[in-house]
This record gives C-alpha cells, structure tokens and sequence, in this order.
C-alpha cells in the first residue's frame, strides 16, 4: 500500500477512528515528555485552584481577543 492508498482508507474511518489515527501520528512526531507533562500538569491545577478560590478573575474569551486584535490595528 502506497502512500496515497493509506491516506484515502484513512479518511474513509468514521470520524472518531481518524481522531485516533490523527492523535497517534501526531504523538509519533512529538513524544510526550512525562517530566515536562507533570510540571504542567502541576501548573494546570495551581490555576484551576485560583480560579475557583477566587483570588484570580476570568477574562472572557471575547474581551481577550477583542484587546488583541486592537492592538494590530
């Protein structure tokens, strides 16, 4: 099988199994890094933790990007 016939069998998967095709190849060419996934992981909850205490505030979405896109005005 070339490489032509493969992508075209994979694009006809039902769309939750090219997912999974889709995450594995990309996993291939960039391999996980436990040490580097903990600290983030570490840094994930740190946020999540202020988020919830209060002691930070969200931004919408909206508002971030609406000051982003005015700054390249």
């Amino acid at each position: 099988m070339n490489t032509k016939q493969l992508i075209d069998k994979a694009v006809s998967l039902p769309v939750e199994e090219r997912a999974l095709v889709v995450d594995s190849l990309l996993r291939s060419l960039n391999q996980p890094e436990s040490e580097i996934d903990k600290i983030w992981a570490k840094e994930a909850r740190r946020r999540l933790d202020e988020l919830r205490s209060g002691r930070v505030k969200a931004i919408p979405g909206e508002e971030v990007f609406k000051k982003v896109w005015k700054r390249f005005e």
